[in-house]
């Protein structure tokens, strides 16, 4: 991906901590406070519906138990996913992957997917993610951006739809990080923003890959990925970076 179609500025999980993540209520959060592109974890149900999670486990961001990866979509769907958050946002439903993705497309938005299996579901996850994104974005001028901690994920959304853009995520630089990104023909590797150094941009970027950063906070760290000439920041402070 030589052009990068990408906004520098991403929300993270919809909105950050203003709404209960990962809803559709964070992500029109959002939008009002100006923000073009999001990002926003995808997980799947027991019978392969993908829908937007973080946790394998349903007790922290709704009122359900035990796995997600456990439950048919007709019982998640019945689940309270903004109690936890605040009274404003009571009986916040959990989304389908594809009522995330429809609504960005109605809008103009743009999507970093973060494949995020639960555990023993790596490959199937990055599988129907992949299949799911290429039928959702068929025509669409800028695919989503497809990323993962996990390369068999990666691995799986490759060789079910190479076309779509790939990002391997990073909390350590781990031995072998950068052959893996190649092999997977990545355009991104989205870190951890401390772990970026002038060393490792030059050698991302030298690698022909965008550099992105989770999750940025604090004006001073912001500043300091913009002078090491970074790619993309992903936020949960929507109120305090304007996205331009």
């Amino acid at each position: 991906m030589q052009h990068w179609p990408y906004p520098r500025w991403i929300a993270h999980r919809g909105a950050g901590k203003l709404a209960p993540e990962n809803t559709l209520a964070a992500f029109r959060l959002g939008g009002a406070h100006g923000y073009r592109m999001f990002e926003c974890d995808v997980k799947l149900s027991a019978d392969g519906v993908p829908f937007l999670m973080h946790d394998a486990t349903l007790e922290r961001t709704t009122n359900g138990i035990g796995l997600g990866a456990d439950q048919p979509w007709d019982q998640l769907a019945r689940l309270d996913a903004g109690s936890w958050h605040s009274r404003a946002h009571a009986g916040e439903p959990l989304p389908t992957f594809e009522n995330i993705a429809r609504w960005c497309l109605a809008n103009g938005h743009f999507l970093n997917v973060e494949i995020k299996p639960t555990p023993g579901h790596e490959q199937k996850t990055g599988d129907v993610v992949a299949r799911w994104a290429a039928r959702i974005w068929t025509g669409a001028a800028v695919p989503p951006l497809l990323t993962s901690f996990r390369p068999e994920s990666l691995q799986a959304a490759m060789a079910a739809q190479p076309e779509l853009p790939r990002g391997l995520l990073l909390d350590t630089l781990w031995d072998g990080w950068l052959a893996i990104a190649r092999k997977l023909q990545c355009v991104a590797i989205v870190c951890n923003h401390a772990l970026w150094d002038r060393a490792t941009v030059a050698q991302v970027q030298g690698a022909g890959m965008r550099c992105l950063s989770y999750t940025v906070n604090d004006d001073w760290a912001a500043q300091r990925l913009l002078q090491l000439g970074t790619d993309g920041i992903i936020t949960d402070r929507v109120d305090l970076f304007a996205p331009g």
